[in-house]
């Protein structure tokens, strides 16, 4: 029974990690686009 605990623990926690993953890549990915923006509004006339 000691193995399921401990799978399921190992399991949660690379589910936890990748939703970290995924937020830091969100969270990177959102400032450049904001760049991008940014940039579209500046060439605008």
């Amino acid at each position: 029974m000691i193995y399921l605990a401990s799978a399921f623990i190992v399991v949660w926690l690379l589910v936890g990690g990748y939703v970290v993953y995924i937020g830091q890549q969100q969270r990177r990915l959102n400032a450049e686009l904001d760049t991008l923006n940014e940039l579209v509004e500046e060439r605008q006339p």
